[in-house]
């Protein structure tokens, strides 16, 4: 059984990786993209935050803003 706060970390994570998806971004760009607007952000820290699914709000708005997503469906699992 997945406990609460992991249930939250999975879908937070799967909500990042489906916008990258639905973008073709890969975590090579995603760095750059990060980069662009002053985030400082490895290819393997990006790589180790989102397999976890552990990192920040900040993290993820500036994820969202880096690959140009103004907004968010929540029912992607459904």
């Amino acid at each position: 059984m997945v406990r609460p706060s992991e249930h939250w970390q999975q879908r937070v994570r799967g909500l990042l990786k489906v916008e990258l998806a639905r973008r073709n971004v890969t975590y090579t760009e995603l760095v750059n993209r990060l980069a662009a607007v002053g985030v400082k952000e490895s290819e393997q820290n990006i790589a180790n935050k989102l397999s976890r699914g552990t990192f920040t709000a900040a993290f993820f708005v500036q994820c969202l803003d880096a690959i140009g997503c103004r907004t968010l469906r929540l029912d992607v699992n459904e």
